[in-house]
């Protein structure tokens, strides 16, 4: 196996990757430095335990697109091709053989999982909106129990104060949402980076559109929950004004002199 790796800044330097939390890009960097000559890792969750990472890191991966899982726990790098061109006097074939034939090489060379089994599929679906509004396993905690976490009353709070429609079920709002209470962070907290933020940019038009769950939720939540709130200055109006009062608001009443 080869035993040097590469990275490309089409994937790193985007705002999908660098919005994700630290601990999660890192997971990533040490997936790829693990994974066999075809992108496939074996042992996720060892390396999780080695870097201190979380499952949800991994899941957050997932949902993002930036690994494929299978369901014997292998996982494989989606943009692997992309990152990395092995010499054939280096390269070694993947043992995982049945995993890979499941896989297609798209033009821009990112893997792709294969359908096979389309009937089998359909039913799956059919199995997951049945299960709609039903208990479930929280995909996110892993714990039979119902997940508390207040995705609805936050994400319903941002669409109050920033005039937008963002679902409180997307699966990579909830696991951003998951990350910061993971963090300590509580529904306050949450309402006052949103708060913060929305006296910012909701004005701006070139900032209007960081309000969005990806931009509040990532890595810089804390920073924006420690911003010191500035008022800005209401501008008056002065073409409403006589000269002798325009003179008295621009040098107070002491300095001028009729």
């Amino acid at each position: 196996m080869a035993q040097r790796r590469m990275f490309s800044k089409k994937v790193t330097d985007t705002d999908t990757f660098l919005d994700m939390p630290l601990s999660t890009q890192a997971l990533y960097f040490h997936l790829n430095m693990h994974a066999d000559d075809d992108g496939f890792i074996d042992n996720t969750k060892t390396i999780q335990r080695m870097i201190g990472s979380s499952d949800d890191d991994r899941k957050l991966l997932v949902a993002k697109q930036f690994i494929i899982p299978f369901e014997n726990g292998l996982v494989v790098i989606k943009d692997w091709r992309v990152h990395n061109y092995i010499q054939g006097d280096r390269y070694h074939k993947t043992q995982y053989i049945n995993e890979k034939s499941q896989l297609i090489v798209e033009e821009n060379n990112m893997y792709t999982k294969s359908i096979q089994d389309v009937s089998n599929m359909d039913t799956q679906v059919r199995l997951g909106k049945d299960r709609l509004g039903k208990d479930r396993k929280d995909i996110l905690s892993g714990s039979d129990e119902p997940d508390s976490v207040p995705y609805k009353e936050i994400i319903d709070y941002l669409n109050e104060k920033a005039n937008t429609k963002y679902r409180s079920s997307g699966s990579k709002t909830k696991l951003l949402i998951k990350a910061r209470v993971n963090d300590g962070f509580d529904l306050d907290d949450f309402k006052k980076v949103i708060a913060t933020k929305t006296s910012q940019w909701l004005n701006d038009p070139k900032m209007k559109k960081f309000l969005r769950p990806e931009t509040l939720f990532g890595t810089k939540f804390e920073g924006y929950l420690n911003e010191v709130g500035v008022t800005q200055p209401t501008k008056k109006d002065y073409s409403q004004m006589t000269r002798e009062q325009q003179l008295i608001e621009v040098m107070g009443k002491d300095g001028v002199r009729f």
